[in-house]
């Protein structure tokens, strides 16, 4: 079994409210689509997390997974092999390394290949990626606390 999953971050000034959206396409035709909004965080955090929640939520494993993003952050850490070498050194002095943490826990445990699509150029389920994380990122009263980024800024500002 394969899925084809989209993905798309989202945020209002860089930090600001966030938000990611995603959208899941199985073999058999299923369509899902999951947004979630966050008071204060980054893009990169958004894009990043967008990944790691659908990638969670896929409960067969292992599957063979395409992941459709605009990041190249997210993108070129996984393809060109980047996260692996951070994961080396324990992330030392890495950005949003909560996040890489949780993201390798995940993306182990399935056959994941990432694809770069140039955002905001036409690719129907991108640009629905796109609207959904910024509604989300604009639904106020919808926003939960990106833990990870909010603790780190009382801790050390300078590693994100």
């Amino acid at each position: 079994m394969s899925i084809k999953i989209y993905t798309d971050g989202s945020s209002k000034g860089n930090p600001g409210p966030g938000g990611y959206g995603i959208v899941l396409l199985s073999d058999e035709g299923h369509r899902k689509e999951v947004a979630k909004g966050f008071r204060k965080t980054t893009n990169n955090r958004m894009e990043l997390l967008s990944v790691i929640v659908a990638l969670e939520m896929l409960k067969a494993r292992p599957m063979d997974v395409l992941v459709f993003s605009d990041s190249k952050y997210v993108v070129d850490a996984v393809e060109k092999r980047w996260v692996f070498a951070w994961e080396k050194k324990f992330f030392d002095k890495k950005k949003n390394a909560d996040l890489w943490k949780r993201f390798l826990k995940i993306y182990n445990k399935h056959n994941v290949k990432f694809i770069w699509v140039k955002g905001h150029n036409n690719n129907v389920e991108n640009e629905r990626c796109d609207k959904l994380a910024v509604a989300a990122a604009e639904a106020e009263k919808h926003h939960e606390i990106d833990r990870g980024y909010e603790n780190s800024q009382n801790q050390n500002p300078s590693l994100l």
